[in-house]
């Protein structure tokens, strides 16, 4: 799917370089998925776009999914096993929070940047990535409906 409904084609890669960056210092691999509605528990709906998604397939399973339903106004930041091992559920809030900051200003493009930076700043703390770490999932943001 085309970006134009959220993003410009500036803003989409600004987002893929944002991950991109963020994964060099950590074993952790960051997707970002966003569309307009979310009309069943937030969570619920990151779960299973996490595991259609594939992010579950990471070698140390410590893929990270940032879910963002515009209209709906609802986010959710969740870990895989190999994260969620390691850390309490609040590890996320900071990141959530910078996100939320913008996003009431209206900035989508400016909450999902910092949420990655975010994102990869604590996944680095718990997760450093070593010579052999390697891009095990893509960078690009995904857009549903």
């Amino acid at each position: 799917m085309t970006h134009s409904k959220f993003f410009s084609h500036e803003e989409a890669s600004a987002i893929r370089q944002a991950v991109a960056e963020a994964e060099k210092h950590t074993t952790g691999e960051i997707r970002v998925y966003v569309e307009n509605f979310c009309k069943e528990d937030v969570l619920d709906r990151a779960a299973w776009l996490f595991r259609e998604m594939g992010i579950h397939r990471t070698k140390e399973r410590t893929g990270v999914l940032i879910y963002i339903a515009v209209q709906s106004h609802k986010l959710a930041i969740i870990g895989d096993a190999g994260i969620n091992r390691m850390v309490t559920p609040e590890f996320w809030e900071s990141a959530r929070d910078k996100m939320v900051l913008h996003m009431r200003r209206g900035d989508l493009c400016g909450g999902i940047l910092a949420g990655v930076e975010e994102a990869g700043r604590l996944l680095h703390e718990k997760f450093p990535g070593g010579e052999d770490n390697r891009n095990e999932l893509p960078d690009e943001v995904v857009c549903g409906q």
